[in-house]
């Protein structure tokens, strides 16, 4: 008879993945960063428990998007003053923060939730190539 393990908080480990998103189509990279953020790829995953890894994500100015999504996409937030209704495009917003954009597309892929915030600051998102974090990547690691 096999016996059903439940993950107990002790049993969880986190690994880093370094993710280079040079050339990559945003949704497809956000959807594999939510997924290792979650944890869905370890076999001991539930859903009540934060069992996901650290993300470092480099090269974000570098994002693409497919169709007219440079032109049409549009990015809204209130300031919460009376006319404040705020609208940036994806180009106005690629030349303000390219760090926020991969932040909101896996905020929007992550469940609704009280992990979402715990998760979200296990996502390190950088510009370009440079980074604090090289010495915490194995060579496995790195190359996934």
């Amino acid at each position: 008879m096999t016996k059903t393990i439940i993950t107990k908080p002790s049993m969880i480990t986190r690994h880093w993945h370094l993710i280079d998103l040079k050339d990559k189509v945003l949704g497809r990279s956000a959807t594999q960063i939510s997924k290792l953020l979650i944890g869905k790829n370890k076999p001991y995953y539930t859903a009540h428990l934060d069992c996901g890894d650290y993300i470092v994500a480099i090269n974000a100015a570098k994002v693409k998007v497919t169709g007219k999504k440079k032109e049409n996409k549009l990015y809204r937030h209130h300031t919460g003053y009376p006319g404040g209704f705020k609208e940036l495009t994806y180009n106005q917003m690629m030349a303000k923060d390219p760090k926020k954009i991969i932040q909101l597309a896996v905020k929007g892929m992550l469940p609704k939730n009280k992990l979402r915030s715990a998760r979200l600051k296990r996502l390190k998102v950088f510009i370009n190539d440079t980074h604090p974090y090289s010495n915490k990547f194995t060579l496995q690691e790195s190359t996934k």
